[in-house]
């Protein structure tokens, strides 16, 4: 049993001093459970009664030198390890470092939030919807029946006879009046769709911001007033507004709003094709059906609506002629704002 032991520590030895071996692999099979020290062990009881202690202790002083050996050589490998990890992950600080290009906001979204810190200062507060619309909401209620002649201009996308895309946000207000009793003061911005053609003036998708306040005494004067305000704000103060009659549906009187041309001033020039003036937006009264329909009393509630394409104001404000730019996702456009 004493050479089987020697011969045991002579082996382990052996492979330990190879850099190439696998410590681990060593450990098992000579000091596992099933190892050949322990099966060297197990033979202890067919040796005499005066050989135990001798053999035992040359067992466990085996046992500790390959321990300690196994040990040390641990240490030794964790050490280049770490030496290793530390030389393959050093960073030169005296380099130069790389540019982190930083995006920014999208010229549609950098304009609706500008709109919508204007309206927020007049009082108003921003109410959202589902693009997925029921027809009620998007026509019925806002007094366009079946078969009217409106829902020609206003086409879009159908998923069964009664559930849409909705062509404007105006079910968002439909929906508030509903649930909420005057005094009413929000705006409604957000995706539309519409069966158009893509061209530089059209998109199937694009964006709206509507408005809609319902209260006692409401008149077209206050509609005016607070147009004034916003264009003023928007496009600058010696801005003027004018307003042409008009037909909506959901509102009468109702009236498409220009503004004076903020590039000319009004004396005509190519952004304004020579007019002096640009359309901007649709508005007008709440018809008295669209405020019965919604469980609000006429006689003694008014409103006034309106509507305006973020996408229009876009191009209004940064002197943009056609539509498709804003959706082409071309980084050289884009950074231009």
């Amino acid at each position: 049993m004493k050479s089987k032991l020697n011969q045991i520590r002579e082996e382990a030895f052996s492979l330990l001093n190879d850099e190439s071996c696998n410590i681990e692999e060593v450990r098992i099979k000579y000091l596992g459970k099933k190892g050949e020290l322990t099966s060297v062990l197990r033979m202890m009881g067919q040796l005499s009664p005066e050989e135990r202690p001798v053999m035992g202790q040359l067992a466990n002083e085996v046992r500790a030198q390959i321990e300690e050996k196994i040990a040390s050589l641990s240490e030794i490998k964790k050490a280049k390890e770490l030496e290793k990890a530390l030389n393959d992950e050093k960073i030169d600080v005296t380099a130069y470092g790389r540019e982190q290009k930083l995006g920014k906001l999208h010229p549609l979204t950098q304009v609706q939030r500008k709109m919508e810190d204007i309206f927020i200062g007049m009082g108003f507060s921003i109410a959202e919807g589902p693009e997925v619309e029921y027809d009620y909401y998007n026509f019925q209620a806002l007094n366009i029946p079946e078969n009217h002649p409106a829902r020609d201009t206003q086409d879009t996308f159908y998923i069964t006879d009664n559930i849409l895309l909705r062509s404007q946000t105006s079910p968002v207000q439909a929906r508030v009046m509903e649930k909420t009793q005057p005094p009413i003061r929000i705006i409604s911005p957000g995706r539309v769709y519409r069966s158009d053609e893509v061209d530089g003036s059209h998109s199937p998708l694009f964006h709206q911001l509507e408005g809609l306040v319902v209260d006692k005494g409401i008149t077209m004067g206050n509609l005016r007033g607070m147009l004034e305000t916003f264009a003023k704000t928007m496009f600058g103060e010696k801005t003027r507004i004018r307003f042409r009659p008009h037909h909506f549906p959901f509102t009468e009187p109702s009236a498409e709003v220009d503004v004076s041309c903020f590039v000319c001033g009004g004396k005509g020039c190519r952004l304004c094709k020579g007019e002096g003036w640009i359309e901007i937006l649709g508005a007008g009264m709440v018809h008295p059906n669209v405020l019965r329909t919604c469980g609000i009393d006429p006689e003694v509630y008014s409103g006034f609506a309106f509507g305006m394409g973020i996408e229009r104001i876009t191009m209004c404000q940064y002197g943009i002629d056609d539509m498709r730019l804003l959706y082409e996702n071309n980084i050289k456009f884009l950074k231009q704002f």
